[in-house]
């Protein structure tokens, strides 16, 4: 592993670290490789049931490093493109796990560091962290698909102040707008990060995997589409294990076991 990322299996639970503490963890090509290679373990280890993003330090993610972004002017059109097409892999990576994956933000998440958090299926956030999308002010545009996620989660115009004015959302306001799942007192992040995900451990591995296979359709399929997306996992979940186990708990009023 690279000084710059760190992978930790706390129980069921891998929790890959950002260690870029001298630049509050800016997004690097090492941190990259280092989130790619942990989710691909965790999709495939199955003593793994649920994934923690966190930054080490007290700040979650700083976005891109402006250092490698203005190396970036000089690029030809096209390689630019392709650059920015290694953050949207990241992105869709963590869409793609199909493990739970848990944002722990301590301090603040700010340009492809808030598209990284929104990424995951559940944002655990520190009282009074910041979220910033502040491209405008250096004349950019958000990437790694902040604009998607935040519609998707917040009003209109309120994204458009964030993204437009570089103003920045407390946690508690994105709380109250439901696109942080719990809010935690300020050094407590990460251990009811780790709850949560111990919570979902708990459960049925292969229907929490269709489930978030069915949100991530949810979001751009037509109503008749999502139907028979729901009913084919639905199908395919009621001849598996997991809904034997379940089901027959459920009726004999015991707690089943998945795992």
């Amino acid at each position: 592993m690279s000084a710059l990322y760190r992978h930790e299996v706390r129980g069921g639970t891998l929790i890959i670290w950002n260690c870029n503490t001298g630049m509050r963890n800016a997004l690097s090509y090492e941190y990259y490789q280092g989130l790619q290679e942990g989710l691909a373990r965790a999709a495939e280890d199955t003593a793994i049931a649920a994934v923690i993003l966190a930054g080490a330090g007290g700040f979650f993610c700083s976005g891109g490093n402006l250092n490698m972004l203005k190396e970036r002017r000089a690029m030809p059109y096209e390689e630019r493109q392709v650059q920015i097409g290694k953050l949207n892999a990241l992105i869709r990576a963590v869409r793609g796990c199909p493990k739970p994956v848990i944002a722990a933000v301590e301090g603040g998440a700010a340009g492809a560091g808030l598209s990284l958090a929104m990424a995951a299926d559940m944002i655990v956030a520190e009282e009074g962290a910041m979220f910033t999308l502040a491209y405008v002010k250096a004349g950019l545009v958000p990437d790694g698909g902040a604009t998607y996620a935040l519609t998707q989660a917040l009003p209109r115009a309120t994204v458009a102040r964030m993204a437009m004015l570089a103003e920045p959302l407390s946690a508690e306001r994105m709380h109250q707008l439901g696109a942080v799942t719990e809010l935690a007192p300020k050094g407590r992040t990460l251990a009811q990060a780790e709850t949560l995900a111990d919570a979902v451990a708990r459960g049925p591995e292969m229907a929490i995997a269709d489930i978030k296979m069915l949100l991530n359709q949810a979001e751009t399929a037509s109503f008749e589409d999502q139907m028979t997306h729901e009913r084919d996992a639905m199908a395919q979940a009621l001849g598996g294990d997991e809904a034997q186990a379940g089901i027959g708990a459920f009726l004999s009023k015991t707690s089943p076991v998945f795992r």
